[in-house]
This record gives C-alpha cells, structure tokens and sequence, in this order.
C-alpha cells in the first residue's frame, strides 16, 4: 500500500497547480492562435508548449466540442487525430455525439483555472455524458451541465447512470494507439474492476480525484518528438488491487496543497514559443 500511496503522490506533484504561475498563464491564455511551424511539442503535460497545434472543428462525425469560448480547443495533430478516430468508433459503436471538453491552448502552457496539466498539447477531456445529443449551436453548448456517475462517499460508480456503455467508450480510449493513460474517478474504476478485472486495456485507466463526469486521456509523446517528456508509464497489471482502497484513506481524501516558494520554470525553448508572430 505504501508504494501505491508514493506513486499516487508522485503523480499528483506532476498535476497540482505551481504557486504564483497566474502571470504567465494569462500570457499563455491570451495567445488565440498557434505558433507558425511543424507540430513541436516542449516539455511536458504540466510544464510545457506547443508550436504548430491544430484546433478540433467545433463539431464532426460524432462529436461536438462543448465551451468552446475558453479556446482550449488545440493540440498537437495526434490528439486531434485521436478525438476524430475515438468519436468514429463510438459512433459506430451506437452511441451518441460525444461531448470534448478541453485539449489545450493554442500554443499550451499553463492555464488559467481548471487544469494544471493540458499544456503539450496531448490532453482531452471526453464528458461521461451518453444521452442523446440534438446537433445545436455552439453557442449553445457553453453551460450544459455536468452530472456526476459516481456515488456519494465514491466506493463506485453509481449504477443509476453508469452503463455497459459507459465501459466500452472507455475500453475504446485505452486502446487508442499511442495511448498514456486514461483518468477516471477512482469509484469508477473500481466498478470497472468488478465487471473487467483482469482484462489488459484497465492498466490504462488510473484512478484520479475528480473526473467523476468525464474521463482525461493522455497521449504519449510522438514519436521523434525528442523535446517532449512523458511521464512513467502506468505499472503493470490491471490496477485492480490493493492500491486501489488507499483512494478512500484520509490521506488521498485531504491531497497536500501547492507549496511556496518559485514555481517550476517553464522550458526555456517555450519563450520562443509565446512570443513567436
């Protein structure tokens, strides 16, 4: 339990917001366009930029990008791919539109509120939300809210609105290629232990505070993007063992907060990046 507890830990270093960073994330949230040049991404996923990122069209084949006035609706071509290719499958599947939150700003780094990863370009958000979706403005999709599927004290999913289906849309996430890992809720996963333990694509699906109404996928770095920094990659196994129970403890209940001092200087190839015409 131990090692599962410092793992945990050490992943949310890498995700809690830096101290003092509201500075340069508006710098980085007032970019509206991409930096000129070939898809490059620098850094990593909570410290790190992009050149080159493409914007996800408002709506396609089976999705509909929701909140679009954040304009967080860029990554790196991969990502776009991904969304583009997941929302394919899904539909071929029989499910509805999905909704896609946020993937990145223009050209990444830090962000103002809501994230504090989402900076290369290799994050998005797909909502849990699979009732059927009428194709609407995208004006109208700017406050649609969002319901949890987990219960209260979060041992699991709540089965009132949780489905099969909800299990293979994220089956689909964890196989696409390229993939890091997929974040969900911990009651969440644990449900998805129940029915699935033992089956290879849960070692992509990690628990995570929050993400009760929607999952986070992760791409890994492209290939021959040699300034680009993954993170460890997901242990072995299905994660559906005791590391799981330590999400209810105290500890991950009340997670350590920032700290002070300077916050992490962004990669020095990125400054390039912000100011570039």
């Amino acid at each position: 339990m131990r090692r599962a507890a410092g793992g945990a830990l050490l992943l949310l270093a890498a995700l809690l917001p830096h101290r003092a960073s509201a500075q340069p994330a508006a710098a980085w949230a007032a970019a509206q366009g991409p930096a000129p040049g070939p898809a490059r991404i620098v850094g990593g996923t909570s410290l790190g930029c992009i050149q080159g990122a493409e914007a996800l069209p408002p709506e396609g084949p089976g999705w509909q990008a929701v909140r679009l006035s954040r304009n967080r609706n860029w990554g790196h071509p991969a990502a776009i791919h991904a969304v583009q290719a997941l929302a394919a499958q899904a539909r071929r599947s029989g499910l509805p539109d999905l909704w896609i939150g946020d993937i990145g700003q223009a050209r990444g780094g830090p962000l103002t509120y809501g994230h504090a990863s989402h900076q290369a370009g290799l994050d998005f958000d797909v909502w849990l939300d699979l009732s059927p979706k009428p194709r609407v403005p995208a004006t109208a999709r700017e406050n649609i809210p969002e319901r949890s599927l987990v219960l209260p004290d979060q041992t699991g999913a709540d089965a009132r609105f949780f489905t099969e289906a909800h299990a293979r849309l994220i089956r689909m996430a964890a196989e696409l290629p390229g993939i890091d890992r997929v974040l969900v809720n911990h009651g969440i996963k644990r449900s998805l232990c129940a029915a699935h333990a033992g089956e290879p694509w849960l070692r992509f699906v990690r628990p995570w505070r929050g993400h009760d109404s929607h999952m986070h996928v992760r791409l890994r770095c492209p290939a021959g993007s040699v300034e680009c920094r993954d993170l460890p990659p997901p242990p072995a196994g299905d994660g559906c063992d005791a590391s799981l129970a330590w999400w209810l403890t105290p500890e991950a209940r009340q997670p350590p907060r920032g700290g002070g001092g300077a916050p992490p200087a962004m990669p020095a190839a990125c400054a390039g990046i912000l100011s570039a015409r």
